[in-house]
């Protein structure tokens, strides 16, 4: 069963408490404090696989809770940290945060891990806090809690080209002749109920190519399977558009999806984009042509073919075409990137401290400011000793 969405819960580990403790040993009677810090909390990590297709999993287990980290112990010992939680999702999966939307990881390679949410770090022992005006601190610090949020997931499958128009305009049909996919094929609407992947042989290359449930003119407004399916084509560098030539008005059919197009996303409706007419077997050239001429009517600038994917006429033309404008569409794209990465290279380094000592000496200044907030006290009576000492 092919799932491409799913909801989550995510909760890194908590941190392990500081621990208070004293040395205790024979011949050392005041061997001062040695409590050891708590162990950091697991992260939740996210590791894009190959080898998974579907969201479904998720489904039956919705909680993703990393393990807590272990609490401090004496001789400044410091707790165990808490095992990471890894999760395998199928390449294209996108991670955003289901209260703002905001879209927290993006794998698009196999094996490309992202921390999703970060553990929390562990509490300070007693150890930390010793000074000289207090040598027996009887306070530790509470391990902090880990990031925890409602996630919402979606599979966006990445390909080359993403095919697009109405239902029965050809596209299983394409997918099937120029590659080795098997998507069902029959003679009534919406045969394609999921999306299919297949990789076309072009020459010396090979094209990956997506195809998804048709659509219908008020898709955007949830009509038919609506537009949920467009997320596959997101990625796609180009789209083509399959225009049945026995369509009443090609360009009126043409129009429809791109203002469907438009609807759902501007960025998509801008993609290159490759017009062809299907099903011309046995047609007379003067239909093909006129069908043509008023794609072009609705659109000068679009690049128009035709070909028939039953009887193998004009497959491996429009193939190459695709293969053309997917190399054009790659050198821009590179272009594009370039001054970013360059921009990178001669920013001024920055050095900063540790992180933990970072917050070592942030905590310091807390405490000699008075502040009691980031510790917890064993009780009022260990307070005033302290001070008495």
């Amino acid at each position: 069963m092919f799932v491409d969405t799913a909801k989550v819960i995510i909760r890194a580990g908590k941190g392990g408490n500081g621990a208070i403790s004293f040395r205790r040993e024979i011949y050392i009677p005041k061997g001062g404090p040695d409590g050891g810090d708590g162990g950091k909390g697991g992260d939740v990590v996210f590791v894009a696989s190959k080898d998974c297709n579907t969201l479904i999993d998720f489904r039956f287990q919705p909680k993703l809770i990393a393990e807590d980290g272990k609490a401090g112990s004496g001789q400044k010992s410091s707790g165990k940290s808490g095992k990471d939680l890894e999760v395998e999702v199928p390449v294209g999966t996108v991670v955003k945060r289901s209260d703002t939307g905001e879209i927290v990881a993006d794998l698009v390679r196999d094996g490309q891990r992202e921390i999703v949410a970060h553990g929390g770090d562990g509490g300070y022992g007693n150890w930390h806090f010793r000074s000289s005006v207090r040598q027996t601190p009887k306070i530790a610090e509470l391990g902090n809690p880990g990031e925890a949020f409602d996630a919402e997931l979606e599979l966006k499958l990445i390909a080359d080209v993403g095919l697009i128009g109405f239902p029965n305009a050809g596209k299983s049909t394409f997918l099937s002749v120029v590659s080795n996919a098997t998507p069902e094929i029959a003679d009534y609407p919406f045969t394609t109920l999921t999306p299919n992947l297949g990789v076309a042989k072009v020459d010396d290359t090979s094209i990956l190519i997506a195809d998804i449930p048709g659509l219908i003119e008020g898709a955007s407004e949830g009509k038919g399977l609506g537009d949920e399916f467009l997320r596959h084509v997101e990625r796609t560098k180009v789209l083509l558009h399959l225009v049945d030539v026995y369509s009443e008005d090609a360009g009126k059919a043409y129009k429809d999806i791109r203002k469907e197009l438009e609807n759902y996303s501007v960025e998509l409706a801008e993609r290159p984009e490759l017009v062809v007419l299907t099903k011309i077997e046995g047609l007379d050239e003067d239909i093909v042509k006129m069908q043509m001429s008023a794609i072009l009517a609705a659109n000068p600038q679009a690049k128009v073919m035709a070909m028939s994917s039953a009887a193998h006429q004009g497959t491996l033309d429009v193939l190459r075409e695709l293969n053309l404008m997917i190399q054009e569409q790659k050198k821009t794209e590179a272009a594009s990137e370039k001054p970013e990465e360059e921009a990178e290279e001669n920013d001024i380094p920055v050095i900063t401290l540790e992180l933990k000592e970072q917050k070592h000496r942030a905590h310091h200044q807390r405490y000699q400011k008075g502040e009691r907030g980031a510790v917890v006290a064993l009780n009022a009576e260990d307070e005033a000793e302290d001070f008495e000492d």
